[in-house]
C-alpha cells in the first residue's frame, strides 16, 4: 500500500478552520478545537498538517503536570534548554514562540484538563501572550470538558468536529492508496464495513490488496471478494463481510 497522505473533505475544513483562527480579530483567542470520535483521521491529520507548515506537534500525557508539559514541549522543539525551574522553562518557551510564531498542536488534550486544567491554563498563556494558533485534539466530550473553564473557552476561536468520511472521500483513499485498483463497487463496500473511520479504511484497503496478491489479480472487485471478511467489529465481536456483488 502506498504511503501518503490522502486530504478528505475533514482536512479541507480543518485547513479553512486554521486560516479563519489565524485572521482572528482578538489576538488572544487563538485556540482551534479539533474534535470527534475515535478512528476519523483527527490526529493523522493534524499531525500532517504540522509537518506541512512546520507546526510545533505533542501528545499529552495522562500524568502530565505544567513543569512535565514545559520540559516535553522544550524537549520536542530540541532548540529550547529543557532545563531549570517552570519559570525558566516558560519564559524560553515564551520567547521561542513570540519571536518563530509556530504553531502549537496538543493532542490527547483531555490530559491537559485534570488538576483545575493547570496545564491547558499554561498553554493558554503561551497563546495569549505569544499570539500564536494553538490546536487542541480530543475525542467527542472534549468541547463540554472545556467549556467548563471559561477563561479558556473563551480562547477558542474556532472547533471543528470530525465526521466519518464520505464515500467519495473513500473511493477516492483507494484510487490514491491501493497498489492494486479498487473498483467502485468495492470501494463502496469499503466505505459501509468501515463506516467511514479513516483508520479502518486504512487497514481494509491493506486486507484487499494482500488478498489480490495473493489471488493474482490485477484489479479488486467485489465479486473477488464476495463473504470475505475485510474487518472485525470488536462491539459485538463479530467479523465483517463484503456482500454479494449486485446481479
Amino acid at each position: 500500500m502506498k504511503r501518503q497522505f490522502v486530504k478528505t473533505e475533514n482536512y479541507a475544513r480543518f485547513v479553512a478552520a486554521v486560516r479563519a483562527t489565524e485572521q482572528r480579530g482578538a489576538a488572544e483567542a487563538g485556540m482551534l478545537l479539533l474534535h470527534g470520535l475515535p478512528g476519523l483521521g483527527k490526529s493523522h491529520t493534524a499531525d500532517r498538517w504540522a509537518v506541512e507548515t512546520g507546526a510545533a506537534f505533542l501528545r499529552a500525557k495522562v500524568d502530565w503536570t505544567p513543569k512535565y508539559f514545559l520540559r516535553d514541549l522544550a524537549l520536542a522543539l530540541r532548540t529550547v534548554d529543557p532545563s531549570g525551574t517552570s519559570q525558566q522553562l516558560f519564559t524560553r518557551l515564551l520567547d521561542h514562540f513570540a519571536r518563530s510564531q509556530q504553531a502549537l498542536v496538543i493532542d490527547e488534550a483531555e490530559f491537559c484538563l485534570t488538576g483545575g486544567a493547570a496545564v491547558l491554563e499554561k498553554i493558554r498563556d503561551i497563546s495569549d501572550y505569544a499570539e500564536i494558533t494553538v490546536v487542541l485534539i480530543g475525542m467527542e466530550k472534549i468541547q463540554r470538558m472545556i467549556a467548563r473553564h471559561g477563561q479558556i473557552y473563551s480562547r477558542i476561536a474556532q472547533a471543528v468536529e470530525f465526521t466519518p468520511a464520505t464515500r467519495a472521500d473513500v473511493a477516492y483513499a483507494c484510487a490514491q492508496l491501493s497498489e492494486v485498483p479498487i473498483t467502485e463497487a468495492l470501494a463502496a463496500e469499503v466505505h459501509r464495513l468501515s463506516g467511514g473511520r479513516m483508520r479502518e479504511v486504512l487497514n481494509i484497503i491493506a486486507n484487499i490488496e494482500r488478498i489480490a496478491r495473493e489471488s493474482g489479480l490485477d484489479t479488486a472487485d467485489v465479486r473477488h471478494f464476495e463473504g470475505v471478511q475485510l474487518s472485525y467489529d470488536w462491539s459485538s465481536r463479530k467479523g465483517k463481510s463484503v456482500r454479494k456483488a449486485a446481479a
